[in-house]
Protein backbone atom coordinates (compact mmCIF):
# COMPACT_ATOMS: atom_id res chain seq x y z
CA UNK A 1 0.00 0.00 0.00
CA UNK A 2 2.85 2.37 0.85
CA UNK A 3 4.64 1.79 -2.46
CA UNK A 4 1.40 2.12 -4.42
CA UNK A 5 0.56 5.35 -2.62
CA UNK A 6 4.02 6.74 -3.31
CA UNK A 7 3.60 6.00 -6.99
CA UNK A 8 0.21 7.68 -7.19
CA UNK A 9 0.88 10.73 -5.04
CA UNK A 10 4.06 10.81 -2.92
CA UNK A 11 2.97 13.95 -1.04
CA UNK A 12 -0.50 12.73 -0.03
CA UNK A 13 -1.67 12.61 3.55
CA UNK A 14 -2.54 8.93 3.12
CA UNK A 15 1.06 7.99 2.25
CA UNK A 16 2.24 9.74 5.42
CA UNK A 17 -0.46 8.03 7.48
CA UNK A 18 0.45 4.60 6.06
CA UNK A 19 4.13 5.25 6.87
CA UNK A 20 3.26 6.33 10.44
CA UNK A 21 1.20 3.19 11.07
CA UNK A 22 3.80 0.94 9.47
CA UNK A 23 6.54 2.57 11.57
CA UNK A 24 4.50 2.20 14.73
CA UNK A 25 3.89 -1.50 14.04
CA UNK A 26 7.55 -2.13 13.17
CA UNK A 27 8.67 -0.30 16.32
CA UNK A 28 6.29 -2.29 18.53
CA UNK A 29 7.52 -5.51 16.93
CA UNK A 30 11.13 -4.49 17.57
CA UNK A 31 10.31 -3.48 21.15
CA UNK A 32 8.72 -6.88 21.85
CA UNK A 33 11.64 -8.76 20.29
CA UNK A 34 14.18 -6.55 22.07
CA UNK A 35 12.58 -7.19 25.44
CA UNK A 36 12.67 -10.93 24.83
CA UNK A 37 16.31 -10.75 23.70
CA UNK A 38 17.21 -8.74 26.81
CA UNK A 39 15.60 -11.30 29.13
CA UNK A 40 17.27 -14.17 27.27
CA UNK A 41 20.67 -12.46 27.38
CA UNK A 42 20.30 -11.67 31.07
CA UNK A 43 19.36 -15.28 31.88
CA UNK A 44 22.26 -16.61 29.82
CA UNK A 45 24.66 -14.14 31.43
CA UNK A 46 23.60 -15.17 34.92
CA UNK A 47 24.00 -18.86 34.04
CA UNK A 48 27.48 -18.25 32.60
CA UNK A 49 28.56 -16.19 35.62
CA UNK A 50 27.30 -18.89 37.98
CA UNK A 51 29.18 -21.57 36.02
CA UNK A 52 32.39 -19.53 36.09
CA UNK A 53 32.10 -18.93 39.82
CA UNK A 54 31.44 -22.62 40.48
CA UNK A 55 34.47 -23.54 38.37
CA UNK A 56 36.54 -21.04 40.32
CA UNK A 57 35.38 -22.56 43.61
CA UNK A 58 36.33 -26.06 42.40
CA UNK A 59 39.70 -24.86 41.12
CA UNK A 60 40.50 -23.06 44.38
CA UNK A 61 39.75 -26.16 46.41
CA UNK A 62 42.27 -28.13 44.30
CA UNK A 63 45.02 -25.49 44.24
CA UNK A 64 47.34 -24.60 47.07
CA UNK A 65 49.40 -21.44 47.08
CA UNK A 66 47.96 -20.10 43.79
CA UNK A 67 44.83 -18.43 45.18
CA UNK A 68 45.70 -14.92 43.95
CA UNK A 69 46.33 -16.23 40.44
CA UNK A 70 43.01 -18.14 40.42
CA UNK A 71 41.11 -15.09 41.72
CA UNK A 72 42.65 -12.88 39.02
CA UNK A 73 41.84 -15.44 36.35
CA UNK A 74 38.21 -15.68 37.48
CA UNK A 75 37.88 -11.89 37.61
CA UNK A 76 39.34 -11.55 34.10
CA UNK A 77 36.94 -14.16 32.74
CA UNK A 78 33.96 -12.44 34.37
CA UNK A 79 35.06 -9.11 32.86
CA UNK A 80 35.43 -10.73 29.42
CA UNK A 81 32.01 -12.31 29.78
CA UNK A 82 30.51 -8.93 30.67
CA UNK A 83 32.09 -7.39 27.58
CA UNK A 84 30.68 -10.14 25.34
CA UNK A 85 27.17 -9.58 26.66
CA UNK A 86 27.51 -5.79 26.39
CA UNK A 87 28.46 -6.17 22.71
CA UNK A 88 25.56 -8.56 22.14
CA UNK A 89 23.11 -5.97 23.49
CA UNK A 90 24.47 -3.02 21.45
CA UNK A 91 22.07 -3.37 18.50
CA UNK A 92 19.12 -2.77 20.82
CA UNK A 93 20.53 0.44 22.30
CA UNK A 94 19.23 3.53 20.48
CA UNK A 95 21.93 5.83 19.10
CA UNK A 96 22.01 8.43 16.35
CA UNK A 97 20.89 7.53 12.84
CA UNK A 98 23.84 8.14 10.45
CA UNK A 99 23.57 11.44 8.57
CA UNK A 100 23.77 9.78 5.15
CA UNK A 101 20.47 8.02 5.91
CA UNK A 102 18.68 11.28 6.73
CA UNK A 103 17.14 13.98 4.54
CA UNK A 104 19.05 17.29 4.43
CA UNK A 105 15.80 19.22 4.87
CA UNK A 106 13.79 17.26 7.47
CA UNK A 107 16.74 15.53 9.18
CA UNK A 108 14.49 12.44 9.44
CA UNK A 109 15.44 9.01 8.18
CA UNK A 110 14.64 8.54 4.49
CA UNK A 111 11.43 6.83 3.45
CA UNK A 112 11.49 7.47 -0.30
CA UNK A 113 14.86 9.04 -1.21
CA UNK A 114 15.48 10.70 -4.55
CA UNK A 115 18.71 12.12 -5.91
CA UNK A 116 19.12 15.34 -7.86
CA UNK A 117 21.51 15.92 -10.78
CA UNK A 118 23.87 17.66 -8.33
CA UNK A 119 24.14 14.40 -6.36
CA UNK A 120 22.21 15.46 -3.25
CA UNK A 121 19.58 13.10 -1.88
CA UNK A 122 16.28 14.34 -0.46
CA UNK A 123 13.02 12.82 0.72
CA UNK A 124 10.76 12.74 -2.35
CA UNK A 125 7.69 14.38 -0.78
CA UNK A 126 9.79 17.14 0.81
CA UNK A 127 11.69 18.09 -2.35
CA UNK A 128 8.48 18.00 -4.39
CA UNK A 129 6.87 20.31 -1.83
CA UNK A 130 9.90 22.62 -2.05
CA UNK A 131 9.71 22.70 -5.85
CA UNK A 132 6.02 23.51 -5.73
CA UNK A 133 5.98 26.09 -2.94
CA UNK A 134 9.44 27.69 -2.86
CA UNK A 135 10.80 27.47 -6.37
CA UNK A 136 12.21 25.27 -9.10
CA UNK A 137 15.74 25.02 -7.70
CA UNK A 138 17.83 22.71 -5.54
CA UNK A 139 17.63 24.01 -1.94
CA UNK A 140 21.34 23.36 -1.30
CA UNK A 141 23.07 24.15 -4.60
CA UNK A 142 20.45 26.61 -5.92
CA UNK A 143 20.79 25.05 -9.38
CA UNK A 144 17.63 24.84 -11.47
CA UNK A 145 15.67 21.68 -10.67
CA UNK A 146 12.45 20.15 -11.98
CA UNK A 147 10.43 17.15 -10.87
CA UNK A 148 11.56 15.23 -13.96
CA UNK A 149 15.22 15.55 -12.81
CA UNK A 150 14.60 13.52 -9.65
CA UNK A 151 15.70 9.88 -9.71
CA UNK A 152 14.99 7.29 -6.98
CA UNK A 153 18.12 6.69 -4.90
CA UNK A 154 17.89 2.91 -4.63
CA UNK A 155 21.25 2.53 -2.88
CA UNK A 156 20.22 4.79 0.00
CA UNK A 157 16.78 3.19 0.12
CA UNK A 158 18.41 -0.24 0.51
CA UNK A 159 20.84 1.11 3.13
CA UNK A 160 17.89 2.50 5.11
CA UNK A 161 16.11 -0.88 4.96
CA UNK A 162 19.24 -2.69 6.16
CA UNK A 163 19.72 -0.16 8.97
CA UNK A 164 16.08 -0.42 10.06
CA UNK A 165 16.19 -4.22 9.98
CA UNK A 166 19.18 -4.17 12.30
CA UNK A 167 18.12 -1.19 14.45
CA UNK A 168 14.35 -1.39 14.85
CA UNK A 169 14.40 1.40 17.43
CA UNK A 170 14.91 3.85 14.53
CA UNK A 171 11.27 3.33 13.48
CA UNK A 172 10.18 5.38 16.48
CA UNK A 173 8.66 8.57 15.12
CA UNK A 174 7.75 10.55 18.25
Amino acid sequence: ALDLGRGANPKSYMVEEIWQELSKAKYLEWEHDSTKRSWDLQSLREACETALKEKHTRDVSQMEGFLDEAANSCSARLDALGEVFRKAAEADIPTEVPDYLCCNITLDIFRDPVITPSGITYERAVILDHLEKVGKFDPVTRQPLRKSHLVPNLAIKEAVHVFLDKHGWAYRTD
